[in-house]
């Protein structure tokens, strides 16, 4: 289910779906680095002004999918305009900062951005450019990454399909909206 809290943004309505803490896992396959499951918590957060807060931790998984090392990290910030236009700024942990463009699809909460403008640290891997495709499909939210380099060209190296998380703030949250008239026994939900 999708909440739109009531200090969103008026702007922000459209990405509402984005909204949250979530959690899941993945792989990641680029040539030049190790190929590998990873697990990932990504949040998105407001705080009322016209964009959204969001950051991004991953790690890799070994075969039983206990953490070993972290991945990658990016934090940045997405606006959209009237006409369904999004720009984000991203800062990711290798020294690279991109500035992403792209749209959200009419009718359906699916994201196509590609970069528009990199720069790097000298201590930076090779980086010029890359697409991100993201979707919010039966609950979950569905990502895919590319990326290119001088020697690679523009092909998938990360996708993820992350789950909803719940905090402790949403417990709280949900049993202050509890009905006063809850039965004590669960049963008569079912009847």
């Amino acid at each position: 289910m999708i909440e739109i809290p009531s200090d969103l943004h008026k702007d922000l309505v459209p990405l509402a779906f984005l909204l949250g803490n979530w959690a899941g896992a993945g792989v990641h396959d680029f040539p030049g680095s190790e190929k590998c499951n990873f697990g990932q918590e990504v949040t998105f957060a407001h705080d009322g002004r016209d964009f959204l807060e969001y950051q991004s931790r991953t790690w890799v998984l070994d075969n039983e999918g206990n953490k070993v090392r972290p991945l990658e990290s990016e934090a940045g910030f997405w606006r959209i305009d009237a006409e369904r236009k999004i720009t984000v700024t991203m800062t990711r942990d290798d020294g690279v900062v991109e500035i992403w463009y792209g749209e959200l699809a009419d009718k359906k909460p699916q994201i196509d951005l590609v970069t528009d403008a990199v720069a790097r640290t000298p201590e930076s891997p090779a980086y010029t450019g890359g697409k991100r495709l993201y979707g919010y499909v039966k609950g979950d939210l569905m990502w895919v990454g590319e990326k290119q380099t001088p020697e690679v060209e523009l092909r998938p190296y990360m996708s993820a399909q992350l789950k909803k998380a719940v905090t402790p703030e949403d417990v709280e949250r949900w049993a202050k909206d509890l009905p006063e008239d809850m039965p004590d026994d669960g049963i008569a939900f079912f009847k």
